[in-house]
């Protein structure tokens, strides 16, 4: 007899800047999440799903969990978070096997009180780790504190341990019939993943507190021929922002639209011209109006 499909969610969550997004692509084997260095790059739930003879696994990579919300965006990027541990089948606390902070902690602590899921220990990073004691003493540590169902360790950017994170996904999996098409991977339209794309390079390019100050709208999406013309708008809180963001001369925004078209084009396998445009909307992450319209909605 054969083995059911198993199918269901799978939420990664932690605490900023410990490899969701990176796991989430390593995973998915498509650029699904923009991923950088700075924390709190992702501010949406975005799923990505692998399907194969054992079904199908839909990953959700939430925004980080935080302890420091001042912003209403950054407040509502928490509740997405915080909603996600009710939603799913399986959740994977992502953790980064160099360093437990107390922001770890914190998200242990919530996870705790939910029983509605499966939940795994994933340590990412072990590519990393000098001190593999250190790391059984850590592993020690949380699992006296949450009840989990496996503990693996992994390395997204190597891609080591990730058979042993799918595995313990499917087996924690109810059975079920496949929701997404098979040779799609991700419910975001591409509109979204251009906008991200760019921003991601906003990111990667500005400094300080700019990058958190700014979100990414494509205006306009349309087929010419053998190229896709793309306007994208560069929303800022602070007209000062508006400023840096372009550059002496326009330098950093040429320096964005080249790189993120270089991105774009090969998440089409297509030609892209693309144009950016910079505007100021004052305070826009503390408008739930416009927060509602961006769609950061509650």
């Amino acid at each position: 007899m054969d083995n059911p499909m198993r199918v269901g969610q799978v939420a990664l969550v932690g605490r900023p800047n410990v490899g969701k997004s990176t796991l989430m692509n390593a995973l998915v084997g498509e650029r699904v999440a923009i991923v950088t260095h700075k924390p709190q790059t992702t501010r949406h739930s975005i799923r990505g799903w692998v399907t194969d003879e054992r079904g199908q696994a839909i990953f959700v990579d939430t925004p980080g969990m935080h302890s420091d919300a001042h912003s209403l965006l950054n407040h509502r990027l928490n509740q997405m978070a915080n909603q996600t541990l009710f939603d799913v089948d399986v959740v994977v606390l992502v953790a980064d096997a160099t360093y437990i902070s107390q922001e770890d902690m914190r998200v242990l602590e919530k996870l705790a009180e939910t029983d509605q899921c499966a939940k795994i220990l994933a340590f990412n990073k072990i590519d990393q780790v000098q001190d593999r004691s250190e790391l059984l003493v850590q592993t020690k540590r949380l699992t006296a504190l949450c009840a989990f169902d496996a503990v693996v360790y992994l390395s997204a950017k190597t891609r080591s341990g990730l058979d042993d994170l799918m595995a313990e996904v499917f087996s924690n999996l109810p059975e079920g019939e496949l929701i997404y098409p098979v040779d799609e991977f991700t419910d975001r339209p591409v509109r979204f993943l251009v906008a991200e794309l760019v921003r991601e390079q906003l990111m990667l390019q500005l400094h300080q507190e700019i990058p958190y100050g700014l979100t990414v709208v494509t205006e306009r999406f349309e087929e010419q021929g053998d190229r896709v013309h793309i306007h994208a708008l560069i929303i800022v809180g602070e007209e000062r922002h508006k400023g840096m963001v372009i550059g002496k001369k326009g330098d950093v925004l040429k320096r964005v639209g080249t790189r993120a078209r270089q991105r774009i084009e090969q998440l089409l396998d297509q030609s892209v011209h693309l144009e950016l445009h910079v505007k100021t909307k004052s305070r826009w992450m503390e408008n739930a109006h416009q927060l509602d319209q961006l769609g950061y909605a509650q």
